[in-house]
């Protein structure tokens, strides 16, 4: 059997399509397509059916999937070994974190830092979703979470609050926000998406869904509404910037802890160990 094929057939089961394993593993759609058909030859049994414009497994398919994702995480962890003996501050890091602090913070951060070890490459992710370190999607993870994944290691860098937000004129057009209580006289910014599943939206659709006028699926995008005069948005205070104001804080007393993580197989690879402390210098307590 074909690991390269096998591969990809484990990417279609995951992604549910042809392109989303195309766009997954980095290779174009037919590629995706000869390799699958490839496997099912090799093996003698159709693997994958497609049903309604998405791949289904087989029985068969079933049965593969589970020995597969052995064979997968035994290749990760070869990979990751072999990492772990790099003690040279060379090659590529991947890095993945939140939109905003991909964008607002990390450029000026690692100006220093790519100065002072330009054989080391950074690989940006901007992404509130999780990806996967154990398969090295990326190297080291920026995450806001209060439970970190248990197969990985890191530091809680700072405790980031939340606020209701307004441009910064809000109150020349609109009465006075001095409690939680208040919003009901308000126009809202709501969450869409995976964002929605957020204790604090879960809250506000349950409570003010009427106030709610427009949605967004990302906070960044929630900032630049509120700026904009659509509304009040619930955001973290590393959001906060000229354009928009805390006019309060929510929920009263709570928090978001902001953690730096990689594989504990990664971190004695030296540009990893590296990159961990920078961050972690400069981004603890930061917000």
């Amino acid at each position: 059997m074909n690991w390269d094929s096998l591969k990809v057939f484990l990417s279609i089961a995951e992604t549910g399509s042809l392109s989303g394993a195309a766009k997954a593993l980095g290779v174009n759609h037919s590629t995706v397509f000869r390799k699958l058909q490839a496997l099912e030859a090799d093996i003698g049994v159709r693997l994958l059916e497609k049903i309604e414009n998405k791949y289904v497994l087989t029985r068969a398919g079933e049965e593969v999937l589970d020995e597969g994702q052995k064979i997968s995480e035994s290749f990760d962890a070869i990979d990751r070994r072999i990492m772990g003996a790099d003690f040279q501050p060379r090659g590529t890091v991947k890095i993945t974190a939140p939109f905003n602090i991909v964008n607002r913070y990390l450029p000026k951060l690692f100006a220093e830092f790519c100065c002072q070890y330009p054989d080391i490459e950074i690989e940006f992710f901007s992404s509130n979703q999780d990806f996967n370190l154990a398969n090295r999607q990326a190297d080291i993870a920026i995450r806001a979470t209060s439970s970190p994944p248990e197969y990985l290691i890191g530091r809680k860098l700072c405790q980031i609050r939340w606020g209701v937000f307004g441009d910064k004129n809000y109150f020349k057009r609109h009465s006075q926000l001095d409690s939680l209580d208040d919003l009901i006289s308000h126009r809202l910014i709501g969450a869409s998406g995976a964002m929605g599943n957020l204790e604090g939206f879960v809250w506000l659709d349950n409570n003010y869904t009427e106030n709610i006028t427009i949605r967004c699926d990302e906070l960044t995008a929630m900032s630049y509404m509120a700026e904009h005069g659509h509304g009040l948005a619930f955001l973290p205070v590393d959001q906060r910037r000229e354009g928009i104001v805390q006019y309060l804080e929510f929920p009263p007393g709570k928090s978001s802890d902001l953690w730096l993580l990689t594989h504990p197989d990664l971190r004695k690879v030296e540009r990893i160990r590296l990159v961990i402390n920078y961050l972690s210098d400069r981004l603890t307590g930061m917000f």
